[in-house]
């Protein structure tokens, strides 16, 4: 694994915390769940051969701290540290993969800041606005009783329900060999609650206009995992945006957590899809 070189950055009502390592075109990952800079260490190490990889900690996860008490920060508030994020490292448009909630905060980017993108992988994103409605308001009662088990039981309780509407069955998926195991210590519970709590109110209160998206001069591809059940809420996402932009999604290998859990074939992928060889 190459060098790590890490940096602070001052945003909004927050210190944002990332790493860049590789060497190549810049590819920043935005990563899914409670995820933090090193939640895809696998994935990454696949990738730094071919790219400049950025992966940072979304404020309010382990080192991104709040300056300032706030309450939960939206979707757009998200997107905009990323920009500036970007700003701070590069002036040329860059490449992007999100994975699940990471997917929805490059769609915003998209809109908002389409000079700082070259080409988005939106992977599963969370994103009930872009669902139908019956779709849209069974995933937002979903992500609601995933809080309301949270709010009574904890982060430990409330894990069943979350992967069960993402669609991810820990004890029966298939893995690539020698996967590294998240380890889930204190500071991995801490982000679970802040995750739990604050950014599951802003995924279901998020909502981006599609007219933009459409027009966006951003390369927008729509990605989904090949085992992925289909009448999951974000599969369904994948392929309403896949619709929205005029192609069809792209399978990636694994489900909804596919960069975790096939990170070499997950990383060949997005080589693949990014035009740059392995």
């Amino acid at each position: 694994m190459s060098t790590i070189s890490t940096g602070t950055l001052e945003v909004s009502g927050a210190d944002l915390y990332y790493e860049v390592r590789g060497s190549g075109p810049i590819l920043l990952i935005a990563q899914s769940g409670e995820g933090d800079a090193r939640r895809s260490e696998d994935l990454v190490a696949h990738l730094e051969r071919r790219f400049t990889v950025v992966t940072y900690d979304r404020r309010g996860l382990s080192r991104s701290v709040l300056r300032e008490p706030l309450g939960p920060a939206s979707v757009a508030t998200h997107a905009e540290d990323v920009f500036r994020l970007l700003s701070a490292l590069t002036g040329e448009p860059v490449r992007m993969l999100g994975c699940s909630m990471g997917a929805a905060i490059g769609l915003h980017l998209a809109v908002r800041h389409p000079d700082r993108l070259h080409t988005l992988i939106a992977h599963e994103p969370v994103t009930p606005w872009l669902l139908a409605a019956a779709d849209r308001a069974v995933q937002l009662a979903e992500l609601e009783d995933c809080q309301r088990v949270f709010a009574e039981h904890g982060w430990q309780a409330a894990l069943a329900p979350m992967v069960r509407t993402l669609g991810i069955d820990p004890r029966n998926q298939d893995r690539e060999s020698g996967v590294t195991a998240p380890p889930l210590g204190p500071e991995r519970a801490a982000n679970f609650e802040y995750f739990l709590e604050h950014d599951f109110t802003a995924i279901r209160a998020d909502h981006l206009d599609v007219a933009p998206l459409r027009q966006s001069p951003v390369r927008i591809v729509p990605a989904c995992g090949r085992t992925t059940p289909r009448q999951v809420f974000d599969y369904k996402a994948a392929q309403e945006l896949a619709t929205l932009c005029g192609e069809p999604a792209v399978e990636f290998p694994g489900g909804h957590n596919g960069n975790l859990t096939h990170p070499a074939a997950y990383a060949a992928k997005v080589c693949e899809v990014l035009g740059v060889p392995e």
